[in-house]
């Protein structure tokens, strides 16, 4: 397997002068602005250059993939960040030593669908990246949509399906023998219908709207998985 652009980014940093890791942030930083106001296919590299305040020649010195590595880098930078806060906000409220009383089952889950949601809020520049890569994904460089996959959707789908497991483990759910589809449904009932009438956070909902539609979707997915 080819070495992915967070690897290479690791790797970087051991390489490069602080100066210019400090450089090519602050191309990435202005990208991530483009992209997400343009999308990938409308954002040109004079424009990715300009907004960094750079000329086209600097960008492809630290970028010599041009576009496409500066919207896998800000893709993998972004998507990481989000990870790490899902993973947070996951292991807080269903932490993996302590599963929660049956009474509280519900209450548990509303709490997480709620921080889930929060993340739209919290990191509205990467969430208007995906909102552009769902858009256009027939225009995206393959290599760049494994490398948001692998950087932020699959590490949170495990995490997610772990925790499924142990909340069956602990006699509260049956989850019919697939942790991940159980863990795919919950994702897909909390948020949803959300992402559909906000634009990924772009309109926002009044928040009573938010708290209903979050609430059905856990008692939508507790309909089909609590344990009998």
């Amino acid at each position: 397997m080819g070495e992915t652009n967070e690897s290479r980014l690791e790797r970087a940093r051991h390489e490069v002068s602080p100066r210019k890791l400090q450089k090519q942030m602050a191309i990435a930083s202005a990208a991530c602005t483009v992209f997400g106001r343009e999308g990938y296919a409308r954002a040109s590299v004079d424009a990715l250059a300009a907004a960094a305040g750079v000329s086209t020649r600097t960008l492809y010195n630290h970028f010599p993939g041009g576009k496409a590595q500066l919207f896998q880098t800000v893709v993998t930078w972004t998507s990481s960040e989000v990870r790490d806060a899902q993973l947070a906000r996951l292991h807080a409220v269903l932490h993996p030593e302590r599963p929660p009383h049956p009474d509280d089952l519900e209450r548990d889950l509303v709490s997480l669908a709620r921080a889930f949601h929060g993340l739209m809020a919290d990191y509205a520049n990467h969430f208007a990246l995906v909102r552009h890569i769902h858009a256009e994904a027939d225009h995206v460089p393959p290599e760049v949509l494994k490398a948001w996959h692998e950087a932020g959707p699959e590490p949170v789908g495990r995490a997610l399906t772990e925790a499924m497991t142990r909340l069956e483990d602990a006699g509260l759910l049956h989850l019919h023998g697939d942790a991940a589809v159980a863990a795919g449904h919950f994702t897909a009932l909390i948020s949803h219908r959300i992402i559909q009438a906000t634009h990924y956070g772009v309109l926002p909902l009044p928040e009573p709207e938010t708290d209903r539609l979050l609430r059905a979707g856990v008692s939508a997915f507790l309909r089909a998985y609590r344990a009998p």
